[in-house]
């Protein structure tokens, strides 16, 4: 992946937010659950570019995570 780290960071954060309002979590919560992801893994691996995918593209594949997912379990 030759993506710049400080650029990355920032998607990231925007993600977790985006994520966490749509979700009605907390930010520290929505953290915890993005790094936790199986998008997290796609993106921090650089599988098939999924970091350049839109921040309301990779919110949507969390969200399938979240409500059909591995969390569905942990509620």
């Amino acid at each position: 992946m030759n993506a710049n780290r400080t650029v990355l960071r920032m998607k990231y954060g925007r993600i977790v937010a985006q994520f966490a309002a749509e979700n009605h979590l907390d930010n520290a919560k929505a953290l915890g659950m993005f790094y936790d992801s199986l998008t997290w893994e796609l993106m921090s691996e650089g599988v098939s570019d999924f970091h350049c995918l839109s921040d309301n593209y990779i919110v949507d594949n969390l969200n399938r995570e979240y409500h059909f997912g591995k969390y569905l379990q942990k509620k």
